[in-house]
């Protein structure tokens, strides 16, 4: 294992906390566990690995670690974990500054390539210029849609807001991901964020 196999994993839940590890040790990658945000803030400075920290902590959260780490120069990737809800933290997250969201419940192997994609920075994949090149081929209801998903809403929230009917959302989505070559809704927001949208 080489020393950039390091994921520092940040979570209140101690279960939680001890599967991740666990999960990543049989992957070959090395975790270092923390109970809270201010734990690991303590421990720095860290020059190695990348972070994988939940959006909602009592304390300090995860958006305030990625602002935080902003201030204080870290390199380090930051990967935030968030529930369905908590969508729209994850895209104010990025906006900050981490480079990736992943949604709960999420496939073990899904964790675990996002955390190699992290790995394997600097820089984030999506340029603003391709960003803006592949948003540029949505058709302004795609567009739309694209901005209910990335608050977080509903299928039937982004329908009802738009006066059309929950199944054309399920279209224009379809739309979306097939235009933009999104796999993921995280891949889509990390697409729509590059683009400045």
């Amino acid at each position: 294992m080489i020393v950039s196999d390091l994921v520092h994993v940040i979570d209140d839940d101690d279960g939680l906390r001890d599967a991740l590890a666990f999960l990543l040790d049989v992957n070959g990658i090395q975790a270092r566990c923390y109970a809270s945000a201010d734990a690991f803030l303590d421990a720095l400075p860290i020059a190695e690995g990348c972070v994988l920290t939940d959006v909602r902590m009592p304390g300090m959260t995860g958006i305030d670690l990625v602002h935080a780490l902003k201030q204080l120069g870290s390199g380090l990737p930051v990967v935030v974990m968030t529930g369905h809800g908590d969508v729209p933290l994850a895209v104010e997250a990025m906006k900050a500054g981490a480079v990736d969201f992943i949604q709960k419940p999420f496939a073990d192997e899904h964790l675990v390539a996002t955390l190699r994609a992290a790995l394997a920075l600097p820089g984030p994949a999506a340029t603003p210029a391709a960003g803006a090149d592949r948003l540029a081929q949505l058709s302004p209801r795609e567009r739309d849609v694209l901005r209910g998903v990335a608050e977080g809403k509903l299928n039937k929230q982004i329908a009802f807001d738009l006066s059309i009917s929950p199944r054309t959302v399920e279209i224009y989505r379809a739309n979306l991901m097939a235009k933009t070559g999104a796999r993921n809704i995280p891949e889509l927001m990390r697409i729509a964020l590059a683009a400045g949208l």
